[in-house]
């Protein structure tokens, strides 16, 4: 299989080359060149499988051609041997139609596990096959930070830099990245924000010279093959249930619900995918009002989705609009220099066809995690309340209702505490976070300064 970038400026590449890329080289982003179609009995199957199982005919169907069956399901055996439960993203059934899919059982207890566990091992068998070493820059909200030191730490032809939004995570969030004792691993702590922090990885890949003389690479989601990990657990949850649902998802970089939309165009029948977001409402505004525009990032108790600028919204703009990648490259220009876009009535049609949003703010989500503490004897995250406030609007109809459990609510104690008194269990995978040694370089939002610390360390 052939993928394409969003610009359609790039050449066209291979799955393990779109692996090792990142982004495209025209500042576009990866998408298969035709979406594979899964029939519908062998979705029905996907009931009785395993979840490794269910992984390899998705996953199958992208990297035919870059890795053998054996090395893939090798690697998918390896990725999720380490997760709590054998169902790896159990669906819970709360009653009332409502449904929470639970995605916090990996390394790091958050959703970045899923893909991130199978990418780390798929980049070390790409790397060792062609001889290279690479060097790895995420920026993250939160999450994405841990789950790659988790799943990179130690590999032995990387070296990973994780730029993260200083004061703007949780406690635990940072602990997990900077009390990480490998040697291939440095934390930045930045000032500003993730979207700070997003753009200066963006022009580090501009910086050709740069990039190619270090080997740069992604894992973030603008790597296509974290979002072809995370369309597996949507076909597993829906074969479950009796009709096709409806899927709420707490999102600010649009990664993980446009697996949903992946997962949908690749013959999944879901009823609508709705997108719950905090004050840091853009997606929000732009599937409700027709026009993607940035405001100023507010710290939330959600912080891993404190997030204005939406790198994967670039993918649904390219589907929505007929993969019109003319319209989207100059939009995609037009919006980097205004920080607005109007979406095209087509365009915006196409979109409001599968997507809904909301948004919700702190007192309710801390409203929220105290009901469903209350109705459920349930603990949940403050992302997961976000989009079980967004799941009001859809209970009671005749679609089932899935919402994304995204985090472990000890991964946000402060907030778990304020809204219900109780303060969540430490998982065993965090005995010990406290006491670690935290390594950590604080730098200001400067591109040069963030260029020259990669460069001082990898020289060592």
């Amino acid at each position: 299989m052939d993928f394409i970038s969003t610009r359609g400026q790039a050449a066209p590449q291979a799955f393990a080359d779109v692996l090792l890329a990142g982004p495209a080289s025209d500042g576009g982003l990866f998408l298969p060149s035709a979406w594979p179609v899964l029939e519908k009995a062998e979705i029905a199957a996907l009931a009785q499988r395993s979840y490794g199982e269910a992984a390899f005919t998705i996953l199958s169907r992208f990297a035919d051609g870059s890795f053998s069956p054996d090395a893939l399901r090798a690697d998918i055996g390896a990725a999720y041997a380490g997760f709590e439960t054998p169902a790896i993203a159990p669906l819970v059934d709360l009653g009332q139609g409502l449904h929470l899919l639970e995605l916090f059982h990996g390394p790091t207890l958050a959703f970045k596990d899923v893909a991130m566990q199978l990418l780390g091992r798929m980049f070390a068998r790409a790397l060792a096959e062609r001889g290279r070493r690479a060097t790895v820059v995420a920026a993250t909200s939160g999450d994405t930070g841990s789950a790659a030191i988790a799943a990179l730490g130690g590999m032995p032809n990387l070296d990973v830099f994780v730029l993260h939004p200083k004061g703007r995570v949780s406690e635990v969030q940072r602990l997990q990245m900077t009390t990480a004792p490998f040697g291939n691993v440095h934390n930045i702590a930045l000032e500003g924000s993730f979207d700070d922090a997003q753009a200066i990885v963006k022009a580090l890949f501009a910086d050709t010279t740069f990039a190619n003389d270090v080997n740069l690479t992604a894992v973030n989601s603008i790597n296509f093959v974290r979002i072809a990990a995370q369309i597996v657990y949507y076909f597993t949850a829906a074969a479950t249930l009796d009709a096709p649902p409806v899927f709420v998802v707490p999102t600010g970089n649009f990664g993980d619900i446009f697996a949903g939309e992946a997962a949908m165009r690749m013959g999944l029948a879901a009823e609508r995918l709705v997108v719950a977001t905090n004050q840091n409402d853009i997606l929000a505004r732009a599937l409700n009002r027709g026009v993607y525009e940035t405001g100023e990032v507010h710290a939330t108790l959600s912080p891993s989705m404190d997030i204005q600028v939406a790198s994967n919204f670039e993918r649904a703009l390219f589907e929505a609009s007929g993969r019109n990648a003319d319209w989207l490259r100059g939009a995609m220009v037009d919006f980097t220099r205004t920080r607005r876009l109007v979406l095209p009535d087509p365009v915006r049609q196409s979109l409001a066809a599968r997507y809904a949003a909301s948004r919700s703010d702190d007192a309710e989500t801390l409203a929220t995690i105290a009901r469903v503490y209350r109705d459920c004897g349930r603990l949940i995250d403050p992302h997961t309340a976000v989009a079980m406030t967004a799941a009001e609007a859809y209970r009671g109809g005749a679609a089932p209702v899935v919402v994304l459990s995204t985090a472990h609510p000890a991964k946000f104690p402060d907030a778990v505490r304020r809204a219900t008194g109780q303060v969540p269990p430490l998982p065993p995978r965090l005995k010990g976070l406290y006491d670690g040694v935290e390594r950590v370089q604080a730098l200001p939002n400067n591109l040069e300064q963030v260029r020259t610390f990669i460069a001082s360390r990898l020289d060592r």
